[in-house]
């Protein structure tokens, strides 16, 4: 097989950023990963995979949250699985914003101001105030119609009070698009499960109740696509289900964390073929970068190409 040569960048006055994604496949280092990821993409949306889209909670409260909004809102992707914190990111930005702030910071002069900071992004304690006020309200409506719901009913409850478009929760539920979160108690919302929980006893959320769900999208799937930002248990949890039919016939994986502690967060694709969670014959990528960085790229070039705006 005939290897590509490498091809320097050309950059022109008004170009498009889709334009600059063009010319990163043959760019080398992790531009071409990047360029791969591109074609990944498209391959698994042009041949009908069920594509699940895996991401952690820090990305919701950047600037991510948009792209997931808009890949729900034009049904991208057919399932979401992530972490509990991502459900309070996208409800609290619905009510108020965040702020950037730096990395050096002061977190002793944070705290003592009431101010929580996630890397450069400042989150004041106001904001989970006004959170729990929203969370305990859906709370008391829910428990009027049922006692036991499953994590994904209970997201899908909160987006249709959501009316908020910048919300992927409330695109989710639009577009019926089930999320999963099998961490949800390690959350805000967790805790205000709690706390509902302590004058409500038998309020429950059924954690494994999802499983069946999640198992029955994967077996009837033709095939299967993840799309796989950070680690954690929004990865394992994507990736580990598709064990159950093989593994994920297509895969692509964005994440700073490094394979050498053996961590499921830093383990590259290569990995997770020999769990079986992704098939030996997959079309895989991991590109070691930065989400808030690289995923908007992709997604800009990949929705040119097909068409898609």
């Amino acid at each position: 097989m005939e290897l590509p040569n490498v091809k320097d960048y050309k950059l022109t006055p008004g170009m498009k950023v889709h334009e600059l994604v063009e010319q990163m496949l043959n760019a080398g280092f992790q531009a071409t990963e990047i360029g791969r990821a591109v074609e990944i993409i498209e391959r698994m949306k042009k041949n009908g995979a069920t594509i699940f889209l895996s991401f952690t909670a820090n990305m919701v409260a950047a600037g991510l949250r948009g792209v997931f909004a808009l890949l729900a809102k034009k049904k991208f992707v057919d399932v979401i699985i992530t972490t509990g914190g991502a459900i309070d990111h996208d409800v609290i930005k619905s009510i108020s914003s965040y702020i950037i702030g730096r990395f050096d910071m002061d977190d002793i002069d944070l705290h003592k101001r009431g101010i929580n900071r996630l890397g450069n992004i400042l989150i004041p304690n106001d904001r989970y105030v006004a959170f729990e006020n929203v969370i305990q309200n859906i709370l008391s409506e829910i428990y009027e119609e049922k006692r036991v719901i499953t994590p994904s009913e209970l997201i899908m409850e909160i987006g249709k009070r959501m009316k908020d478009e910048s919300s992927f929760i409330y695109w989710a539920y639009v577009n019926k698009i089930p999320i999963f979160c099998p961490g949800i108690t390690d959350s805000a919302l967790g805790l205000q499960v709690f706390f509902f929980k302590q004058t409500h006893k038998d309020f429950i959320i059924d954690v494994t109740g999802d499983m069946k769900e999640l198992a029955d999208i994967v077996f009837d799937a033709k095939s299967t696509g993840g799309i796989i930002l950070g680690g954690g248990i929004a990865k394992h949890y994507t990736i580990g289900v598709n064990l159950l039919r093989g593994g994920l016939d297509y895969a692509v994986y964005i994440t700073t964390a490094q394979p050498w502690d053996g961590s499921l967060s830093g383990a590259r694709t290569t990995e997770a073929i020999s769990w079986g969670k992704i098939s030996e014959k997959a079309n895989h990528v991991t590109i070691s970068g930065e989400a808030t960085v690289i995923f908007p790229l992709i997604i800009i070039k990949v929705f040119e190409d097909l068409k898609i705006w």
